[in-house]
């Protein structure tokens, strides 16, 4: 159907009960009628139709402008775009409700009329229309309309945006005491509001441009200047509450929402201002078609509760990422001491791998029915984790999840730099060198603690720690040949990833809700001296995700199992320490050759190969995203090249051993 008669359908519509509506939905219509990257070509075709026929032209516009003035636009600039003051859980059912049950349609309400013309699939030709279409389109349609017309739309809409531009500052103001505000900035109650202090210069700014005199004049509200130091003030706080929320003090689901709507809401106030100022008349227009592009791309994502929960978390998750990036720095080695550290602290956790390894194969083989038998797995898992963390020894595939928000950070910090690709491709091979020097520490060390045990049982009892069935199956296991032991392994990568975020959510809980300063003054410690209560309460705040995150990670390995069990699914899962651990077992048990062994070893090392990069691509991705920033993969692989050629060294060794002084003062940036 061609421009022309979509625009005849819109004019012969304009005799019915809502000549709006037949407009917009013709206009839409034809706009949304083909490939989204079209649109604008659509548009152009629509707007030469109108400059060959004026007098369609001038229908047109009456049928859109003409009845603009008896429509109520405050409703769309108060509610489209801003979160609304209910809270999320509430907005998220709400949106969810309205999906079953549509609430009914009021056509004078331009949100509720925007609403039943545009749906969610309309969102790709809204981002695909330049904002130079709209403005060409309106100035079509104001051109085509008379003086008396065009001035009782300019009044019309100068009215409704002075009164949503009011009523925007005056909740802007009542958000001054909320608890969770003040919990993030103490400061609150001993400064002087720029909340209030807005809603006050908004005020006297409505007065005015709602006078008379205010509608006729050109010459500018005497205190502009102050109104815009306000909202910059403002502006300020509110990157203050994001700041200190998404770092030590910790967020929260409510703090994030509240947070996200206060800052739409001053970002609606700044194009109010600008539309009903006496601003130069770019700047108006710029504001005008920035404006109507927000409103029509939120009526389409008006029903996602998809859009409002990322949008409305975005900061809880900064927090999150945040905590798995302080202390996922620990685990990145850039010297030599701390490299030999780590694979000693990696040694200490394989030995405790291959003795909860053993465990689990002795539970295995007591023949319990499943529940009981994965509780076992699930506890054997998760207090040896536990115990690791406590002798503060290194399990290789958790730092994954941990590096990831550090590289995320990085990313981050010189996305405008001039050497991002050297300085990523640097970070790179660091967590790749530090992740492999863990997984040689755990798999040797807990080969070796395997190797001592199945020596050990052989001389107390003269035979062999393994049966011949257990023997085959540990083997088997291990195989990807045999089984499925690379899937299993990206499973285990996910619960790595799972239980990064289990933990940077229970460190941010543990800022949110101040845990120290709760156990300080909690009554079941007070017989406890004052010193070791402090250092008591101290450790447990620093480490509640850790123990979280540890504990919950055993869970889900030895859950597994059984859900797949459940489901009827062959569900498992395999790691790297413990693939070692149990290879160690079954090899010494009946030893079948070197040949046999390596093999297995390489098994064992596609494992862990699948494990770390599954956990850290995922960590990677969600660290990304709650940074607002992405990577480009030719330009870090260029650099990470660029690394590897200058010291190719720096894959398996600190750089320092290079002995290069460049690489050396590079080490240690």
């Amino acid at each position: 159907m061609t421009a022309t008669s979509h625009l005849d359908n819109a004019l012969a519509s304009l005799t019915g009960e809502n000549p709006l509506e037949a407009c917009l939905d013709a206009l839409f219509g034809w706009l949304r009628a083909g490939e989204p990257e079209r649109v604008g070509e659509r548009l152009e075709a629509l707007m030469q139709a109108l400059d060959d026929d004026p007098e369609r032209a001038r229908i047109l516009a009456e049928g859109i402008l003409g009845r603009f003035s008896e429509l109520e636009i405050y409703p769309s600039l108060v509610r489209l775009g801003i979160l609304s003051r209910e809270g999320l859980f509430s907005e998220m059912s709400t949106r969810l409700y309205d999906r079953l049950n549509p609430p009914p349609v009021d056509l004078d309400d331009s949100s509720d009329l925007l609403a039943s013309l545009i749906t969610r699939h309309d969102k790709p030709w809204l981002e695909a229309l330049p904002a130079h279409g709209w403005l060409r389109l309106g100035r079509v349609l104001l051109a085509a309309l008379d003086d008396d017309t065009r001035r009782r739309v300019r009044v019309h809409l100068q009215e409704e945006c002075l009164y949503a531009l009011e009523m925007l500052a005056i909740w802007v103001a009542a958000e001054e005491l909320d608890p969770e505000l003040m919990r993030i900035d103490e400061r609150l109650t001993r400064i002087d509001s720029p909340f209030i202090a807005l809603q006050r210069e908004v005020h006297a700014f409505v007065e005015f441009r709602d006078t008379a005199a205010g509608e006729t004049r050109r010459d500018d509200y005497p205190a502009i200047d102050h109104l815009w130091v306000m909202l910059e003030q403002c502006n300020d706080q509110v990157a203050r509450f994001r700041r200190r929320g998404a770092g030590s003090l910790g967020s929260s689901v409510n703090a994030s929402y509240l947070i996200e709507r206060l800052e739409d809401t001053l970002k609606r106030i700044e194009r109010l201002i600008l539309l009903t100022s006496p601003q130069p008349r770019i700047a108006c227009t710029r504001s005008g078609l920035a404006l109507w592009r927000e409103l029509l791309l939120a009526t389409a994502e008006k029903g996602s509760l998809r859009a409002v929960w990322k949008k409305s978390t975005r900061m809880m998750s900064r927090s999150i990422t945040q905590n798995k990036s302080d202390h996922g720095e620990r685990y990145i080695s850039r010297d030599m001491r701390s490299y030999l550290g780590l694979l000693g602290t990696a040694a200490g956790a394989g030995v405790i791998i291959a003795v909860m390894a053993l465990i689990k194969i002795t539970i295995e083989s007591w023949g319990l029915s499943p529940l009981p038998q994965a509780l076992l797995v699930s506890l054997n898992y998760g207090l040896g984790f536990v115990l690791v963390h406590l002798l503060h020894f290194t399990i290789a595939t958790k730092q994954p999840a941990m590096t990831a928000a550090s590289f995320a950070a990085e990313v981050e910090r010189n996305r405008r730099g001039r050497s991002v690709s050297r300085k990523l491709g640097r970070l790179l091979l660091d967590v790749n060198r530090s992740q492999w020097a863990a997984v040689w520490g755990n798999v040797c060390a807990a080969l070796a603690t395997a190797l001592v045990i199945t020596s050990a049982a052989m001389a107390v009892s003269g035979s062999a720690l393994l049966a011949s069935d257990q023997i085959a199956y540990q083997l088997r296991a291990i195989s990807p040949v045999q089984s499925l032991a690379l899937l299993y392994a990206a499973i285990a990568g996910v619960w790595l990833f799972c239980s990064g975020i289990i933990a940077g959510f229970f460190d941010n809980r543990a800022d949110h809700i101040q845990l120290g300063r709760r156990l300080m003054g909690h009554p079941a410690l007070q017989r406890l001296s004052p010193a070791r209560r402090q250092r008591l309460a101290h450790y447990l705040h620093e480490n509640y995700g850790a123990l979280a995150g540890n504990f919950l990670f055993g869970v889900l390995l030895g859950m597994t199992g059984y859900l797949g069990h459940l489901l009827g699914l062959p569900l498992d899962i395999r790691h790297v320490a413990f693939s070692s651990a149990n290879l160690g077992y079954a090899s010494f048990s009946d030893f079948q050759g070197v040949g046999l062994f390596l093999i297995g070893l390489l098994f064992v090392m596609m494992i862990g190969f699948v494990n770390l990069w599954v956990s850290f691509s995922l960590a990677l991705m969600v660290a990304l995203r709650s940074r607002a920033c992405r990577i480009e993969p030719g330009v870090l692989l260029a650099g990470v090249w660029e690394e590897i050629r200058r010291e190719p060294l720096r894959l398996f060794l600190p750089a320092v051993l290079s002995g290069r002084k460049s690489g050396q003062g590079e080490a240690r940036q």
